[in-house]
């Protein structure tokens, strides 16, 4: 990775929470820009929640100005249902940035789990105090923005070109 700051917008996907995040990083120092939720009410239908994933996801672009997307990838979901709108709000969110331009690289929820936290099965808590940690929040962020912000950030340190014992490979 060169010594120029990238702009790394992490997303955990998801139709009524969407987490997201913006990291500066370096490859060695990482400073978060923003971090939220996408919310959508229940009331909402379907097209509603993913039109709504569009237009903001497209704003978030907009004004953070990424370099590059790293997005979680899919898992596996007894529910069949629930596997297809997450994948729908997934191809939303990847066809957005992919229209804006950007690359979208997609890593496997126990690779980031431990890259933060040293453990592929770390619960969600345990990945909010890490994100916290790492890089220096004042606040545990809501889980799914620290979902977000752990994304970027293994993506972050995928870059550097590092394999070891943080847990983290190269792709």
């Amino acid at each position: 990775m060169k010594d120029d700051p990238i702009r790394i917008l992490g997303v955990d996907t998801s139709l009524r929470s969407t987490g997201v995040g913006v990291l500066i990083s370096d490859g060695i120092r990482h400073r978060v820009s923003s971090y939220g939720t996408i919310a959508a009410p229940k009331s909402w239908p379907l097209s509603r929640c993913l039109a709504n994933l569009h237009l903001r996801v497209r704003e978030l672009i907009e004004t953070e100005k990424p370099d590059q997307v790293a997005i979680e990838g899919i898992f596996f979901c007894k529910n069949v249902k629930t596997a297809v709108i997450l994948g729908e709000a997934r191809g939303v969110v990847i066809a957005t940035c992919s229209a804006a331009g950007l690359d979208v690289i997609e890593y496997a929820p126990r690779r980031v789990k431990q890259c933060i936290v040293g453990r592929g099965a770390a619960d969600k808590s345990q990945v909010a105090f890490m994100v916290k940690n790492l890089l220096g929040l004042d606040t545990v962020p809501q889980n799914d923005a620290a979902d977000a912000l752990a994304i970027a950030y293994c993506h972050a340190i995928s870059l550097r070109g590092v394999s070891g014992a943080d847990g983290c490979k190269t792709l």
